[in-house]
């Protein structure tokens, strides 16, 4: 099987048919799966272990949590801001600004935007921060600038056509984080509600981001932030800011939280998992499984049967459902990114290109995965980043 199917699961194969995790939801076709003798996957074993790392939901796990948070309270205590809060009006970040004012840290928000987002999300991070008091950094990117990008990974054929956001995301947190001298960067991520992402088609570093646009775009970057591999070195190395991850420590229930969020401060959901920004809407509901028969909602589906807030059988139906997709979003997307309807077809009728046929760092992490491994352990990179991207794909 390619890995064009690694996610689409068809409602017609039932689970006699296809191996699929004893656990989960995962099957063959997701990208370096491994079944054990009990039938259960790898991911489901490197949740278990990162669980037992952190002692996820427990008691020791809550003493480390708030020994970091003395350590961030202590390190910050002359400064204005504590730590960097990266927000998006979806429901981890919006939480996490809820839960570091509960804990008596002074965060500073941080919000990158690609100009795509919903205004749903746009008001959802104005009534979390207004309600309780915390301030807002923008980084706001040229709107060519980031269409240009946009528009280069959709005619180079790629999946990764969201690639931009999540580096650019990443890299205006280090940025802000070490302009205002702040040692601690804490970020919305479970992977209890939604897993480690398998390395598949969902990859982005800068040189990827460079080597795409130079071969199909035409606006020069003067305004997105780049994350070259130096810049990258820079900041973890020099900068030292700390990736931390609160919910890896925490019992923590994405419905819950979006009901405290909802009754506390009037936010409201935005109808999907990754919904509140448009192009991230566009990809997840119309791109990745229209051309690449690839359905992202698996890793949280498989995550919460992992979890036990959902069973097997509720999940494998929701998976095999049409996704939700917003009115006249195709729409859009061709007239904001000058697209015509004939060139759209002729782009999703050829065959998927992957990332790996472009220059990428790649291979330049895995010769330095002792360090990003020295690096995820003393919290200056994200260990997710080590685990996915400093070993060899298969």
């Amino acid at each position: 099987m390619t890995e064009t199917a690694m996610y689409r699961l068809n409602p017609d194969i039932s689970l006699a048919n296809v191996r699929i995790c004893s656990r989960c939801i995962y099957d063959e076709r997701v990208p370096s799966i491994t079944f054990d003798s009990e039938g259960v996957c790898n991911y489901c074993r490197q949740v278990e272990s990162l669980s037992a790392q952190y002692a996820t939901g427990k008691l020791n796990g809550k003493n480390r949590l708030k020994k970091i948070i003395d350590e961030i309270r202590f390190e910050g205590r002359k400064k204005r801001y504590d730590c960097v809060i990266g927000v998006s009006g979806g429901t981890d970040s919006s939480y996490l600004i809820h839960w570091a004012v509960e804990q008596g840290l002074r965060p500073l928000a941080v919000h990158y935007d690609n100009t795509w987002n919903t205004a749903i999300a746009t008001q959802n991070i104005r009534k979390v921060l207004f309600s309780t008091g915390v301030d807002l950094y923008t980084h706001v990117v040229n709107n060519k600038e980031i269409d240009d990008i946009f528009r280069s990974f959709f005619f180079a054929g790629v999946a990764e056509i969201e690639a931009s956001t999540d580096l650019g995301y990443a890299y205006t947190l280090r940025r802000v984080a070490a302009k205002y001298g702040i040692s601690a960067i804490l970020e919305g991520h479970s992977f209890i509600e939604e897993g480690i992402t398998p390395l598949g088609r969902n990859y982005f570093d800068g040189k990827y981001i460079q080597s795409i646009h130079r071969l199909f775009g035409e606006q020069q970057l003067r305004t997105y932030p780049l994350m070259t591999f130096s810049r990258f070195l820079k900041s973890a190395i020099i900068d030292k800011p700390k990736f931390i991850r609160p919910l890896w420590y925490l019992n923590y229930s994405k419905e819950e939280a979006q009901l405290l969020l909802n009754q506390r401060y009037g936010w409201q959901y935005y109808g999907g998992h990754h919904l509140e920004n448009r192009m991230t809407a566009f990809y997840h509901s119309i791109y990745m499984p229209e051309k690449f028969g690839g359905d992202l909602r698996n890793n949280t589906l498989a995550a919460r049967v992992r979890n036990g807030s959902m069973d097997r059988a509720t999940a494998w139906a929701e998976y095999n459902s049409p996704p939700i997709v917003e009115r006249q979003l195709l729409d859009y997307f061709l007239k904001r990114l000058n697209i015509s309807p004939s060139e759209y077809s002729l782009v999703m009728s050829e065959p998927p290109r992957d990332w790996s046929e472009f220059p990428t760092y790649k291979r330049r992490f895995e010769r330095f995965r002792l360090l990003f491994k020295l690096l995820a352990k003393a919290d200056l990179v994200p260990m997710s980043f080590y685990l996915k991207y400093c070993f060899p794909s298969k």
